[in-house]
């Protein structure tokens, strides 16, 4: 009876974790790439606009590389990472073979910044470089309410490093005490993701639904081959300002 129960509660353990776990993987929806700025969040004036999408369309005539800035309301459930990552592929940001593209994020609802980044501009726009951006110009201005000068001023940015003028970036140990309590939750969402994969795979487990209504190879099963959107170059983006201690620090403005 004992070991009756034990099965039923992994089982019903199993069946949740399962549930969180397609949710969490469920591809968001994304707005349709309408140019250099898309501002689904409402958080430019007409002004900022037309200003960034003049830079950035001029930064593209003369390097080919696409930066595009994007606000959206919320990222549907999803982690910026995550959303980030797959945004800039659905859209193919930056020239197909170079790869060199960037967004740069906001989450209005979440509070969430981030900048993608592609291979072909990872040796210059850089994590470390992606964090100055956000940390020291973009976050201290939305945390005083100056949405549009932050992102302005975070583009600007951008566009800098990007030509060859990089910022000046903390000395290494410069951070604080979260880094160690960010680092423990990491490493447990590791450890509870790897439970889970025995979970599923050692009781069954629970396939996850993929495109066309078929099912999957169970919770850690490999997922679909994000979409390449017709909008931009066919470029794909690794994402950055993000790895190495970096991330912890940008996520939230307030």
């Amino acid at each position: 009876m004992r070991v009756a129960r034990h099965g039923f509660a992994i089982a019903w353990l199993a069946m949740l974790l399962g549930i969180f776990a397609q949710q969490a993987l469920a591809e968001p929806t994304f707005p349709p790439l309408t140019g250099r700025v898309v501002d689904m969040a409402g958080m430019l004036d007409n002004a900022s606009k037309e200003r960034l999408s003049q830079m950035l369309r001029a930064h593209e005539e003369l390097t080919t590389e696409q930066v595009v800035v994007v606000t959206v309301p919320n990222l549907q459930g999803s982690a910026i990472e995550d959303y980030g990552y797959q945004l800039g592929r659905h859209w193919g940001i930056g020239q197909k073979g170079k790869d060199n593209g960037a967004l740069l994020i906001v989450a209005k609802e979440e509070r969430n910044v981030r900048i993608e980044v592609g291979y072909g501009l990872e040796d210059r726009l850089t994590d470390a470089q992606s964090a100055v951006i956000i940390n020291q110009i973009i976050t201290p201005a939305f945390k005083q309410g100056d949405f549009a000068g932050g992102i302005n001023r975070g583009a600007d940015a951008i566009v800098q490093v990007l030509g060859g003028d990089p910022l000046a970036e903390p000395a290494v140990g410069a951070t604080g005490g979260d880094e160690v309590t960010d680092g423990r939750m990491t490493l447990l969402l590791f450890v509870l993701f790897i439970i889970a994969c025995y979970i599923s795979a050692r009781y069954g487990g629970i396939g996850l639904i993929g495109s066309g209504g078929s099912r999957g190879g169970g919770l850690c099963g490999g997922g679909g081959v994000p979409r390449v959107g017709a909008g931009g170059g066919g470029g794909r983006v690794r994402g950055g300002g993000g790895v190495a201690g970096v991330e912890k620090a940008l996520r939230r403005w307030v």
